[in-house]
């Protein structure tokens, strides 16, 4: 997809996107904060597995290459409150969350290591996939 998953160049600037650690966002989700969950992954990656958010968040599940199209639902999520994009890893998941920063209001951040970290730091019961 083009303008989504841009490849930075040496002289870009670091990413102004902030990176969440696994176990913060647990701490966050525990807390009952109202946070909304965007998984980028492709259909098949969010059918092997997912994260299970608690009733006061809310789980958003758009391939990245969807985003785009997308953007009102995003929006909506973004009024109620904070984002946080993950995916595999948390590449591609970075990429969405600089983008949607450069277009869209609140606050968004990445996964750091996305649900893998997730699966390693926080709930091993959530299946490892290459």
């Amino acid at each position: 997809m083009q303008g989504i998953y841009p490849m930075p160049s040496p002289t870009e600037p670091p990413s102004q996107v902030a990176e969440l650690p696994a176990r913060v966002l647990q701490q966050r989700l525990a807390a009952g904060e109202s946070l909304t969950l965007l998984d980028v992954r492709e259909p098949n990656e969010m059918a092997y597995c997912k994260i299970d958010v608690p009733p006061t968040a809310r789980l958003l599940c758009i391939p990245m290459r969807e985003i785009p199209a997308r953007l009102g639902e995003i929006d909506d999520a973004l009024g109620l409150g904070p984002l946080v994009v993950y995916c595999h890893h948390g590449v591609r998941s970075l990429a969405v969350a600089e983008w949607l920063c450069d277009r869209q209001a609140g606050e968004i951040s990445n996964l750091s290591g996305g649900i893998d970290a997730w699966s390693v730091e926080v709930d091993p019961a959530v299946p490892r996939y290459q």
